[in-house]
């Protein structure tokens, strides 16, 4: 077996993580409590608005390195807040269509990532269960375990990223069954 043999599970499996991903993001809506509004968001806006933000990462204060970190005028502004990090996006309407058509090709490189793997372990005549157990736990981790870092180094709520993780592990279940059920 080659990788290219494997092309219709990885196609298929992007497919179902597609349809699987706009299920629990438009319909469960378990999702809808991850982001907060800001205290007095108009303020916010308009005096933000005002800085004229190019798109890119922030961290406010900043610093400029770990020489920084132990300065007097830098360790003053962390006590007097706020402390922080943002992600300004391009003004204009969310480029939803993008956005999906990044993600899809995302979960092909995740599937393509997960056949790659199996290929090392399985062979053809392989069961199944074993099958999905493999591919399963590959795209576990290119789904869901890169996530726990946002938790750990950018504090985002553990309550976030464990639902996402749990995204991720619907999404690895649903690569496992597809490649399981076309392995062959």
């Amino acid at each position: 077996m080659t990788i290219l043999s494997l092309w219709l599970p990885i196609l298929v499996s992007a497919i179902g993580v597609f349809i699987v991903s706009s299920i629990i993001h438009m319909v469960l809506g378990y999702h809808q409590n991850n982001f907060r509004k800001l205290p007095n968001e108009e303020a916010f806006l308009d005096e933000v608005g005002k800085l004229d933000i190019s798109p890119g990462e922030y961290m406010y204060p900043f610093c400029a390195g770990h020489k920084d970190m132990q300065s007097e005028g830098y360790i003053d502004k962390l006590n007097k807040g706020p402390v922080g990090m943002m992600t300004a996006m391009p003004k204009g309407s969310f480029a939803m269509g993008k956005n999906l058509f990044n993600w899809f090709i995302y979960s092909l490189i995740v599937g393509a990532f997960s056949a790659y793997i199996a290929l090392q372990s399985l062979t053809a005549e392989s069961s199944f269960d074993l099958v999905m157990h493999t591919i399963t736990i590959a795209s576990f981790a290119g789904y869901a375990l890169a996530l726990i870092q946002n938790s750990v180094w950018y504090s985002r709520a553990w309550s976030t990223t464990l639902k996402f993780m749990f995204d991720g592990l619907v999404y690895s279940l649903t690569t496992g069954a597809i490649f399981a059920w076309l392995w062959n």
